[in-house]
């Protein structure tokens, strides 16, 4: 389980700030919601070189957003974006009939 304290995030910048650092995105990450899809996509390819940590092959990992109800009334925007796209990184494996890459959960 990866822990994402939900306070650190106040704007874009630190949304992508937080998620960066704790899976270690490369140094080309582009801070932008497609860039975060393609590195979060390749959680189970070490290969990849787009997470400095990973799952194996058919597991799932889960992501515990803290403090969740304050992020969703703080940044509105990147609490959907943060939902939207993770469901769109597990529909990818969806698509190569692999199981979901992330399970996010929520505490408050």
């Amino acid at each position: 389980m990866i822990r994402i304290d939900a306070n650190k995030i106040i704007d874009w910048n630190s949304f992508h700030g937080v998620f960066s650092e704790v899976f270690g995105f490369p140094d080309f990450y582009g801070a932008n919601m497609n860039a975060w899809i393609d590195c979060l996509s390749d959680l189970d390819d070490p290969d990849s070189g787009m997470t400095k940590m990973h799952i194996e092959p058919g597991e799932t990992l889960t992501v515990l957003i803290e403090n969740s109800r304050e992020f969703k009334e703080r940044c509105p925007e990147q609490f959907s974006a943060l939902v939207e796209c993770a469901a769109f990184v597990n529909y990818r494996c969806t698509e190569k009939n692999q199981p979901a890459l992330i399970a996010l959960a929520f505490s408050v």
